[in-house]
């Protein structure tokens, strides 16, 4: 956060308050990214009546940790395209 304002938020998870420090101009989606666990995690307790809290935030985790994933495998394969679009290129540069 070096030479950007930092603003001090309260975010509240399952529950439980975590005090941040964050840059500004981040503070309003972090908060919305909080909003959006919440609500993942009240879906799982409603869906999974017969289990706590702690596995209902354990499940919402695991929920964002495989979109995360498949987006970087997304950027990956969209990344080697442009490479192999960009050689492609040259190579038929090449040839004329």
């Amino acid at each position: 956060m070096e030479g950007k304002e930092a603003k001090s938020i309260q975010v509240y998870i399952a529950g439980r308050s975590y005090p941040l420090k964050v840059n500004e101009e981040d503070a309003s989606a972090i908060m919305k990214i909080a909003e959006e666990v919440n609500d993942k995690i009240q879906y799982f307790q409603r869906t999974y009546s017969n289990r706590d809290k702690q596995d209902c935030l354990s499940m919402a985790l695991l929920t964002y940790a495989v979109d995360l994933y498949k987006a970087r495998l997304n950027n990956a394969e969209g990344q080697l395209s442009d490479r192999l679009g960009k050689l492609d290129e040259l190579l038929t540069s090449l040839l004329h």
